[in-house]
């Protein structure tokens, strides 16, 4: 019930008592008028009477003291006269004389036929208690009687008949014209409460139109701006008023207020769907623009391609370069992905980051498994592109995977599920590739979810043993370290490539346990492991940046080394130099006390980063190890060649041992060794074996040189 209504109501309540009033007034003022009319009536009446009866009195008297003498000498003709007399005065009906006994003496009439009869009327027998004065009605008439005395003696009795007719006629006219007053008076009331009425009645209608045009309008005006600013119609909204009263400024302050609120709300659904470093649309607005278009679709037969791509190996960038440079990157690479995606997919495709370095573009159509794979390699190609950061170059690859609506999902977590195994199918393929999701891509994944739980609590349970694999000096072919590995036999699925196990501990948080009861164990093996001449094998054992960077390669080192026993100047610890450089302040300090305790400190797969002088000269190594895919070509390739030898050159420039990993075949050592490398490891050298056989090994051979390298010449000085 709206004030409006409860307005009206309350003035028609009003209204009703008024007329209730006045229909009370009015009515009041009729009973009066009538009462008033009664009372005059009865007034006049009793004062007719009044002066009726005065009038009779006294005629009453003095004819009965004019009867005196002719009744005494019974004149009966001036008896006659006197009555005549009397009888045309006004109002008179009779007058006559009787005797005691009631006969008639005179009635005032010529003849004296009627004498001694009994006149209608009162007699004197009824006079007798009204002491002869006191009027008596008599019909119409008031009757008077009186005794004409002489003396002691009555002579008869004088009677007089009033007529009340003229004194009612009278009195009849006078309430006439009292009522004809009355009424005038009414009327003339009437009119006047009948034009108050009116006056009231239109106050009120003038009232109700103020009201409502002056206070229920504009409220009903910001009742439904309310309502348009709370379904977010903000563009709806207008309260444009030149009121200068209260309610003018409440209007003006809720236009100004609706206007703050569509801008907070646009700035505020700009940071919920926007991406705040590339300004993409983010992941909340990928997803509602996903469904739109699904709903869409569904209806009118259209096809949708979800195209998940994810930067191959990003996170050197931030390693390397710090993460300043990496979200320039970023930032270079969504805005040439902007202008790519709509050029090749047409202006309807959406282009969002979906976190990190992961971009996910929406594209829909005709023959859209072809368009896909267009945009696919489009993509590829803007990425082959390199990039200019922080004054380098950088080249990267992507992993894209693709996944088609209706063809492979019907529900948005569904595509978001797919195209995520499609692109992990990609990395895995060899990465820079890109993949359309297949059903037997959900049981790949759903195997790796399997290992990662069963990876949980392998070492436990006996399924992870490490080998050791031989590391020979080049120069004299001797046996002076050994590389720990860690191997993982599942019970079920049998060997798992370190390759595939190790990413796994890394992501599921478990390579920090993992690696710290690797050093303790190793430690233990190797504890009495030397050569003939008693010279002790040195033992390399890998840590993961995860070690480094949560700060706990100290502490597992510590106690490796006083839970066994082992010297610390025999333990080489190798890191990537991703894991190194990625925070070169906290790896400097952690570097620094492990050297200090005589540990050395070796850089493995040196060449497949970002590498730099600079971070080497601030980072305390004591060795590099040339990655295998630069010895795998060596014999062929002369770039590959030229960079070995680089960095043979550059680490014995700044005093560092080089260790040569991926060793094939006697050429490759050969050619090393003619370019001064120190050490080398390989299948041709020696595979990875468990501590039993190079406990065997150093027996049998006394740490000299595998029959590999017997027949090998000795170097060339």
């Amino acid at each position: 019930m709206g004030i409006q209504c409860r307005f009206l109501v309350g003035l028609g309540l009003g209204f009703l008592v008024v007329f209730g009033l006045l229909g009370a007034q009015w009515w009041q003022l009729r009973v009066n008028h009538a009462a008033f009319v009664d009372l005059g009536r009865q007034s006049l009446n009793e004062i007719g009477i009044e002066a009726l009866r005065r009038q009779g009195r006294e005629q009453t008297l003095l004819a009965s003291r004019e009867l005196v003498n002719p009744l005494y000498y019974f004149d009966l003709y001036r008896v006659g006269g006197l009555l005549n007399s009397i009888q045309r005065q006004p109002d008179v009906a009779f007058a006559r004389v009787v005797s005691d006994d009631g006969g008639l003496i005179h009635d005032g009439g010529s003849d004296f036929v009627s004498f001694g009869a009994q006149p209608a009327g009162l007699g004197p027998e009824a006079l007798d208690g009204q002491s002869g004065l006191t009027g008596v009605w008599d019909g119409d008439l008031l009757v008077f009687g009186h005794p004409v005395v002489l003396g002691d003696q009555r002579l008869g009795f004088f009677v007089m008949g009033l007529s009340t007719a003229a004194s009612q006629a009278v009195n009849a006219a006078a309430v006439s014209v009292l009522r004809d007053r009355l009424d005038k008076a009414a009327a003339r009331h009437a009119t006047t409460q009948f034009a108050l009425l009116a006056a009231l009645l239109s106050t009120g209608l003038w009232l109700v139109f103020g009201v409502v045009r002056g206070l229920v309008w504009p409220l009903r005006r910001l009742a439904e701006a309310a309502r348009l600013v709370e379904q977010g119609r903000f563009d709806s909204v207008s309260l444009e008023s030149d009121r200068h009263d209260e309610l003018g400024e409440l209007m003006r302050a809720f236009s100004r207020m609706a206007v703050s609120i569509a801008g907070q709300e646009r700035r505020m659904r700009e940071m919920a769907y926007s991406d705040h470093l590339t300004g993409l649309p983010n992941r909340l607005a990928l997803r509602e623009s996903l469904e739109q278009r699904m709903s869409s679709a569904t209806g009118e037969r259209v096809e949708l391609a979800l195209l998940f791509l994810d930067l191959d190996d990003f996170k050197q960038v931030n390693d390397t370069l710090g993460h300043d440079a990496g979200d320039a990157l970023l930032v270079e690479f969504a805005g040439r992905l902007a202008d790519c995606v709509p050029r090749v997919a047409g202006p309807n495709a959406l282009v969002a980051r979906f976190g990190g370095d992961e971009f996910v573009t929406l594209i829909e159509g005709g023959d859209i498994e072809a368009r896909a794979e267009s945009l696919a390699y489009a993509l590829r190609q803007l990425l082959a592109e390199p990039f200019r950061i922080a004054g380098r170059e950088v080249i990267l690859g992507s992993s894209i995977g693709i996944t088609l609506y209706p063809r492979d999902a019907d529900t948005v977590g569904a595509m978001f599920k797919h195209v995520d195994i499609a692109m992990y199918d990609a990395k895995r393929s060899g990465k820079n590739a890109h993949r359309f999701f297949a059903a037997g891509m959900g049981l790949r994944l759903e195997q790796r979810v399997r290992l990662e739980q069963d990876l949980r609590g392998a070492w436990q349970r006996g399924e992870m043993a490490l080998v050791y694999q031989p590391i020979y000096r080049i120069a004299d072919r001797a046996l002076v370290g050994v590389e720990a590995l860690l191997r993982w036999a599942h019970p079920e699925l049998g060997p798992i490539a370190p390759a595939l196990f190790v990413p796994l501990a890394e992501n599921a948080g478990l390579i920090e346990a993992i690696g710290g009861q690797v050093l303790v164990q190793a430690c233990r093996e190797a504890l009495d492991w030397r050569v003939a001449d008693g010279a002790p094998l040195t033992l390399a054992i890998n840590v993961s940046s995860r070690q480094l960077r949560e700060g706990l390669l100290i502490g597992q080192v510590e106690a490796a080394l006083s839970q066994t026993g082992f010297e610390p100047g025999r333990l080489h610890l190798e890191l990537t130099e991703t894991a190194v450089l990625a925070d070169e302040d906290q790896a400097g300090q952690v570097l620094s006390v492990l050297r200090e305790w005589g540990i050395q400190v070796w850089l493995d797969d040196f060449g497949t980063g970002f590498s730099g002088l600079s971070h080497l000269r601030r980072v305390p190594v004591d060795g590099l190890k040339i990655d295998r895919s630069f010895i795998a070509d060596l014999l062929v390739d002369h770039e590959d060649l030229s960079l070995a030898i680089t960095i043979i050159t550059l680490a014995h420039a700044r005093g560092m041992g080089v260790v040569a990993e991926g060793i094939e075949n006697a050429e490759q050592f050969d050619l090393l060794r003619l370019h001064g490398c120190d050490l080398a490891q390989g299948f041709w050298l020696g595979e990875p074996m468990p501590a039993s056989r190079i406990e065997r090994l150093l027996v049998s051979s006394g740490g000299r040189a595998p029959p590999s390298l017997r027949h090998l010449k000795p170097p060339v000085e």
